[in-house]
């Protein structure tokens, strides 16, 4: 059908994303998926069962806006026991559509025409396509090429009377890098005094590596007080396509972000939420998710030990990033390609993860596969 008018387009510059058109390519090619940060396996049978039961029981209807109440229960009592921050059930904790509503709600109920939102690149693929619908500016800076950490002194730099938000990520995607002590010492002073909101983005916050510690923002009073902190039970529990994940912040906050949210989905799926509440009474679900990952990870990189690609160092998420730079004059895109066409094997350019598809000579693996397609893929890079 042709359209009768010529809408005025928001994002001119936004296209189909880079997880769509790999996705598509690699049906093409027929490539193995290590591209997607999805498992490719199934979570565990009792939470199906769970929600099935929820179902059975009668829980099909909306669920409040804010979700749950035993859920938003669960989660308060979780991050008390696991943070040391108190958040109240019923004013500081809420279930969302997904972190990436969670995100959506947040940035729209507190970034106004004008602002200027800090992020850090690369990074995931929303941010700043979403502070741009809201008329401001997205202020991206550059992670260092050599271990992805954070340069405080050019965040110092950008802050300014308009810098109303800044958005970080730990564990990081997509290179796997994790907030450290230095790192919370230099928001924290950089922050205080302030008006700046901070996001955090703590979907991978159980998938932290050699027993590191993940530095959540309800770690930290100081920051805690400013910031909104968005989770994910898709990651957690091996559920991407669920759609649910949960949101706190001081109330003050929280009342502006559901305001958003009410109109965006109102409120997430009923049975899931039951069934999340019965898992989470068993906090090894969760706290044994390190170490599941960790293995995984392990061995893709025993596996492509004698590949040409240089495995930098994941210290949380899903993912690795692998150098090809040194054997290949292709640039990001390209490489993939050659990767999907030559070698039928998917993975995701470093480059898409940048605003201006800045040429880094690395691409992103994905480790949240069974452990046949973790081999099987890694026989395949081995080939280049």
């Amino acid at each position: 059908m042709k359209s009768a008018m010529s809408p005025q387009s928001k994002l001119p510059d936004v296209g189909t994303t880079i997880f769509t058109v790999i996705g598509q390519l690699s049906a093409e090619h027929n490539a193995l998926n290590l591209s997607q940060g999805a498992p490719n396996f199934s979570c565990q049978p009792a939470l199906i069962d769970s929600v099935a039961k929820a179902m059975r029981d009668g829980h099909n209807q909306y669920a409040p806006m804010s979700g749950v109440a035993a859920l938003r229960h669960a989660l308060s009592a979780k991050v008390e026991a696991l943070y040391g921050c108190h958040y109240d059930a019923d004013s500081e904790v809420t279930v969302i559509a997904s972190a990436s509503e969670g995100l959506y709600s947040a940035i729209s109920a507190l970034v106004h025409p004008g602002d200027e939102v800090i992020y850090f690149e690369p990074s995931f693929d929303s941010y700043a396509p979403i502070v741009r619908l809201q008329g401001a500016k997205p202020v991206a800076i550059g992670l260092s090429m050599e271990d992805f950490s954070i340069d405080w002194d050019q965040v110092a730099s950008a802050i300014n009377s308009r810098t109303r938000m800044i958005i970080i990520n730990s564990p990081h995607n997509p290179t796997g890098a994790i907030f450290t002590d230095f790192d919370i010492e230099r928001l924290t002073a950089l922050t205080k005094d302030t008006d700046i909101v901070i996001l955090s983005d703590e979907v991978y916050e159980h998938v932290v590596f050699d027993g590191e510690r993940h530095e959540s923002m309800a770690c930290h009073p100081q920051l805690a007080g400013r910031s909104v902190i968005v989770s994910s039970f898709g990651k957690t529990y091996h559920v991407t396509g669920w759609r649910v994940g949960y949101c706190l912040a001081p109330a003050e906050l929280m009342d502006e972000i559901r305001k958003v949210h009410q109109f965006m989905v109102f409120s997430a799926d009923t049975p899931m939420q039951v069934a999340f509440a019965e898992a989470l009474s068993d906090p090894q679900s969760y706290l044994g998710l390190a170490d599941f990952y960790q293995k995984k990870r392990d061995l893709l990189a025993e596996a492509l030990s004698e590949s040409r690609f240089e495995l930098l160092p994941s210290r949380g998420s899903f993912f690795m990033l692998a150098r090809f730079s040194h054997f290949s004059p292709l640039t990001d895109d390209e490489f993939v390609l050659s990767l999907i066409r030559d070698h039928q094997i998917a993975t995701i350019p470093l480059s898409a993860f940048y605003s201006n598809n800045k040429p880094t000579g690395l691409i992103r693996l994905s480790f949240a596969k069974d452990n046949d397609t973790l081999y099987e893929g890694a026989r395949r890079l081995c080939r280049v």
